[in-house]
């Protein structure tokens, strides 16, 4: 994954199953020894009720289905101000036009004029059909996050408040490509390291913070809780104390272990409710107890290593896992092995802790260790105080299509 830090069947059946119970008839008696029986009074015999038809229920999908849809069954298409997206939309093609099913498209949009909301419009709906993406338990709505590019002060050395660092790569982690032995594993990357003729799995979170690995900083910042979501959004910037100048420190690794949510850990201990676990509600629920602060870090045995990168124009996105940079509210990150990478989404969903609409075309650029599933996105605000603050709180429902070629 480039920027963010960060692959189901259960059939169901119903089996009846009747028994008759049977009954043997008795000889009759000697009718000279035995007096005669006076008939008694049989209870009517009730009818037994017809079984109702069982309804045949419809087969729940087994995997995640892209169902065709119409752009006018979108809610809020025909209000989205396109011109917004063609940028990034632009951004995708330079990746996806070497794919031959998007090489046509690809190729056509570049005579389209990026300040025409109607020729754009015009485009995607005579090039491309949206397709509603369902889960595989049939669901047509999942979670939809937020991430942001963060600022933080810092310093090439240590001393003072820069106390905390930031790692490069270290040189005794080793990445095998699992595709190379097995083809059908394509994407999937095990990071270890080698001890003897083994390799075991890579230093945990809490290994690497209590290990020395002296020459391995890249830079040392001012805030060990801000340098923690840094590796949780996976880029940012970083203000250097001696110069003033502000470099991007990006993704440039991570030690192989699964991420896991402290927000979900501290609700799950009672620390906090689900709608107190926002990135504001964390970060308070440590300043009011400071000393369980690595405890909590901890829990997440994932780490991200970064590299220094040159900042030349600050209205320019990091790169996501795409390869192209992301435009701030239409990139978001997806899950790669459930949708395609590069590929226009529309989304439709409310805005952070509201119910008013957010209804609006995105392009699929960027992955993460914490998006899993087929209707799992995680919506890039951009950079600034205002970008944390809406991405802290963004926990919202939402229903996702993603627009692909016309097939002609």
């Amino acid at each position: 994954m480039s920027l963010k830090s960060r692959s189901l069947l259960v059939p169901l059946s119903a089996v009846a199953l009747a028994l008759a119970a049977c009954t043997s008839t008795p000889l009759p008696p000697d009718q000279s020894t035995v007096p005669p029986v006076q008939p008694q009074p049989q209870p009517p015999v009730q009818p037994t009720p017809p079984t109702p038809p069982v309804q045949p229920q419809p087969p729940k999908p087994t995997a995640l289905q892209m169902v065709p849809a119409t752009f006018a069954a979108l809610p809020g298409w025909d209000k989205d101000d396109l011109r917004a997206a063609w940028p990034a939309f632009t951004s995708s093609c330079s990746v996806l036009i070497k794919q031959a099913t998007w090489k046509e498209a690809c190729t056509i949009a570049r005579t389209v004029n990026g300040n025409d909301e109607r020729a754009i419009r015009t485009f995607f709906e005579a090039f491309l059909e949206p397709n509603q993406v369902v889960a595989p338990d049939g669901a047509t709505d999942g979670l939809i996050t937020g991430y942001y590019e963060p600022l933080l002060h810092g310093s090439r050395k240590k001393g003072g408040v820069y106390q905390t660092p930031l790692y490069k790569v270290p040189d005794d982690m080793v990445t095998i490509d699992l595709a190379s032995v097995y083809p059908e594993l394509k994407g999937m990357r095990l990071r270890g390291k080698v001890v003897g003729k083994k390799v075991i799995p890579y230093s945990t979170r809490a290994d690497i913070e209590s290990a020395n690995f002296s020459g391995k900083e890249l830079l040392w910042v001012d805030d060990p809780v801000e340098s923690f979501f840094l590796q949780v959004q996976g880029s940012g910037r970083v203000q250097l104390s001696e110069s003033g100048e502000t470099v991007r420190v990006a993704y440039a690794d991570q030690n192989g272990h699964p991420y896991k949510s402290i927000g979900k850990y501290l609700v799950e201990k009672g620390e906090l409710t689900l709608e107190q676990a926002s990135a504001q509600g964390i970060k308070a629920w440590i300043a009011g107890h400071p000393t369980r602060m690595q405890e909590l870090f901890n829990v997440n045995p994932s780490y991200v290593f970064f590299k220094e990168e040159r900042l030349p124009d600050p209205k320019v996105g990091p790169k996501g896992s795409l390869g192209v940079p992301l435009t701030p509210q239409r990139s978001v990150a997806i899950d790669a092995t459930q949708l395609p990478q590069g590929a226009p989404v529309f989304l439709s969903t409310t805005q952070p802790n509201s119910d008013i609409p957010m209804q609006r075309l995105v392009m699929a650029q960027d992955t993460g260790g914490a998006i899993r599933g087929a209707i799992r996105v995680d919506y890039f605000f951009g950079f600034g105080a205002e970008a944390a603050e809406n991405a802290g709180r963004m926990k919202q429902r939402g229903s996702i299509w993603v627009l692909l070629p016309k097939k002609f």
